[in-house]
């Protein structure tokens, strides 16, 4: 059929117009496929869930492990720390591996591309590292209340705030670890940062709690900045100033550094 010069045909009414979904679809359909995708790895999940709630239990049940509570119960003590560590090992060692096979299969550089555009697959990915986070809060705090864990009430907001702050500064350490270094380095270097971290990095045990000269050092990292404000709002039912402004610094530096070297292919 043809049409005069100058005229464009028009849909008749009640046709729908194809076209890119609104933005926000389009990322809370990329942040389900990233939960999903977390949560349905088992290699992800032993990380992320498994590992966390070994910590909880094995840390609370094994006297052999000596810690110095401070009158407090073993399961009050450690369950803060072992939050931190979840938050830890999704928002950087799940997240940074992730992206690193993202990268190099292509796919950052294929979805860049599409409506979805490259602010809104971050996105995407960071609303997926915060509804994993959900997941395993949920599991970590029943496995630790039947255990007996009494948090400090007016320090639960506190803790989320805690938390989003560790996230912020892990995902920005896990995009800078997986934009620069090729993926099986990725998949080395985040398992291995992650064992270190939680072994002498401050989160379990608090950074005044290690060597001399080194507690200093770990009050200073991302992790012993965790742990510490994690254990001042679940314990006391406060955040102390000092690990909110460290986790503030370093997610400025880790976001300016990935934001600057971070290759999509």
């Amino acid at each position: 059929m043809s049409t005069p010069a100058g005229t464009a045909l028009r849909p008749a009414a009640g046709t729908p117009h194809a076209g890119a979904a609104p933005a926000w679809r389009r990322v809370a359909a990329q942040a389900a496929f990233e939960t999903r995708a977390i949560l349905r790895n088992g290699e992800q999940l032993l990380v992320t869930v498994l590992l966390p709630l070994f910590l909880l239990v094995g840390l609370d049940r094994v006297h052999a492990v000596e810690l110095d509570t401070a009158g407090a119960s073993r399961i009050d003590f450690v369950t803060p720390g072992v939050l931190a560590v979840a938050v830890m090992s999704t928002a950087f060692t799940s997240q940074a591996i992730a992206t690193a096979f993202d990268r190099r299969n292509g796919v950052l550089r294929l979805m860049a591309t599409t409506p979805l555009g490259r602010g809104g697959l971050l996105a995407g990915k960071v609303l997926g590292v915060l509804a994993v986070e959900v997941v395993q809060a949920v599991v970590l705090v029943l496995a630790a209340l039947v255990l007996g864990w009494h948090p400090a009430p007016s320090g639960i907001a506190l803790a989320v705030v805690a938390g989003l702050l560790g996230t912020a500064a892990f995902t920005s350490l896990a995009l800078l670890v997986a934009g620069t270094l090729r993926a099986e380095g990725v998949l080395a270097v985040a398992n291995l940062l992650l064992v270190l971290l939680i072994v002498a990095g401050g989160v379990l045990v608090p950074p005044a709690h290690l060597a001399t000269g080194w507690g200093h050092v770990a009050a200073l990292l991302p992790s012993g900045a965790l742990g510490d404000a994690m254990r001042g709002a679940l314990l006391d039912g406060s955040i102390p100033l000092g690990p909110v402004v460290v986790l503030l610094v370093w997610t400025v530096v880790l976001g300016w550094a990935a934001r600057r070297w971070f290759r999509w292919q």
